[in-house]
């Protein structure tokens, strides 16, 4: 991987898949916990889905599905172990489908990132700020949306009827934190990717170096 060229070979590939599947195993099953008065650490799908998309652009074809089966694989297990009924789940409606084109807008926001890609500049920043509140705000239209519409099981427990009015409140409600989310754990990942693109950049220079003085 270069500064200006972030293609990754098939080892680094799999790595960066591997890190993002037990970062998403961790959080959406609730594995790491912070203490009493925090809870769990936050569950970053959304991110993981946008830094795949950054990452794994030209391995979409298998990276996709098997996060989407790994997110669906988790939460069957979580709800299950549970002693409850994956189907029955009130999570588990018609618009638990919708996941797919929700997920889906995270990570080609990433892989239009990466396609834009062309260096550590401040210009590389605004474009990480645009496609990251962009493809999140896509991913929670869809995904709240869905849910508001096509899930019964929050109208049978609020005993309210859904309306265009309710669904905008709602929207307005949960945007912020979901959107904040998923910018924080994003730029986590940012300054990690500074960090390792600077480090290799270094150890290639040192290369460089030592080889001409051979």
């Amino acid at each position: 991987m270069t500064a200006t060229n972030p293609s990754l070979s098939t080892p680094w590939r799999l790595g960066v898949f591997a890190i993002l599947a037990i970062v998403m195993v961790a959080t959406r099953a609730n594995l790491i916990h912070l203490g009493t008065h925090i809870g769990s650490l936050p569950d970053a799908s959304w991110a993981v889905f946008f830094i795949a998309g950054f990452y794994l652009r030209g391995s979409v074809r298998w990276a996709f599905p098997a996060l989407m089966a790994l997110a669906v694989g988790v939460d069957y297990a979580v709800i299950s172990g549970q002693g409850l009924s994956f189907w029955s789940h009130y999570c588990v409606s018609p618009a638990y489908w919708f996941l797919v084109p929700s997920y889906a807008a995270l990570w080609f926001g990433g892989a239009w990132l990466r396609q834009r890609y062309d260096g550590l500049h401040a210009r590389e920043l605004g474009l990480l700020l645009v496609s990251a509140v962009a493809a999140a705000s896509v991913c929670y239209l869809v995904s709240n949306g869905s849910y508001y519409w096509l899930s019964n099981h929050w109208q049978a427990a609020a005993g309210v009827t859904a309306s265009f009015g309710g669904w905008m409140k709602n929207l307005g409600d949960w945007y912020l934190p979901f959107i904040g989310l998923t910018l924080v754990y994003v730029a986590i990942a940012a300054v990690l990717h500074v960090l390792a693109t600077r480090a290799l950049g270094a150890m290639a220079g040192h290369g460089t170096a030592g080889e001409q003085r051979r």
